[in-house]
């Protein structure tokens, strides 16, 4: 099985995406999972995962009732407020629904560096962790070293680390990002998300060469066992759409046997997801 491990569903509407701006036009429309389901088809992909975008409770209850509607929606990586002392029963309500495989908090958009450690939210991780469910790390490079001691807490919870932590590829910036990642992969509870890459350059010019230094890292420091394949659907539709994005992963995971691209595309986010085979 063929898996697209992160991608994204939503009903635009200016109030609830302002942070769609004029340069985002092409993502200010509908993009839903027959949409999506074009692209799956076209690069023999069985399914996907989709993955929150807004942080509140009725995103999470929709993305389920998709999943619902729509067999090669696998799974979903929702959100709830793991702050709050309600986050044990509002996990409870999402876990009857067996499509509800992880949880993730936009801590990129956090003043804090280190919302990662609160206490609060690491009581809520737990609360997720004890129900078997995996949690997606969205940060920036300078949110790694607080990423790496997150991961220590919860050393016996899958964790998958999305989109590569956003290295600075426009910069063509390697370090510190590229030491960060090295130490975050010796937590072997931590997978990561070959995921995100193209929108983190010049969405208009790029060249596949360009991601090379940090698919190097990556896949030297992760290993066969612990890299996910994910499109960033509709994101990617910024710098070139799903085609062009997809053959930067493509191409370079010729390079490795087919064994290790079977894991990357597909049985890796079945084992870190708990996804049906």
């Amino acid at each position: 099985m063929r898996i697209d491990a992160h991608q994204h569903c939503w009903k635009y509407d200016p109030e609830e995406y302002p942070w769609m701006g004029d340069d985002m036009a092409t993502l200010r429309v509908d993009h839903m999972p027959p949409d999506l389901h074009q692209h799956l088809q076209r690069h023999e992909i069985d399914g996907a995962l989709m993955v929150q975008v807004r942080q509140n409770l009725d995103e999470t209850r929709w993305m389920l009732d998709l999943a619902d509607q729509y067999p090669y929606i696998l799974g979903v990586v929702g959100w709830v407020d793991l702050c709050s002392p309600e986050a044990g029963a509002q996990l409870d309500e999402f876990k009857e629904n067996p499509k509800f495989r992880g949880v993730r908090h936009l801590i990129q958009d956090e003043e804090d560096s280190n919302f990662l450690l609160r206490d609060d939210f690491c009581r809520g991780v737990r609360e997720a962790a004890d129900r078997g469910l995996t949690y997606d790390i969205l940060v920036y490079p300078k949110q790694l070293d607080a990423a790496i001691q997150f991961a220590d807490r919860f050393e016996d919870a899958p964790l998958v680390l999305d989109h590569l932590a956003k290295p600075y590829i426009a910069k063509k910036e390697l370090e510190p990002w590229a030491t960060k990642i090295k130490a975050l992969a010796e937590r072997p509870n931590v997978a990561c998300k070959i995921s995100g890459m193209v929108t983190e350059t010049n969405w208009d010019e790029w060249k596949k060469d360009e991601f090379h230094p940090y698919l190097d890292v990556c896949f030297e420091a992760f290993g066969e066992d612990r890299l996910i394949y994910g499109s960033d659907w509709p994101m990617c539709e910024l710098a070139g759409g799903y085609m062009k994005m997809a053959a930067v992963t493509a191409d370079y995971a010729s390079r490795v046997s087919g064994e290790a691209r079977e894991k990357l595309f597909g049985r890796n986010a079945i084992r870190w997801y708990g996804l049906p085979r």
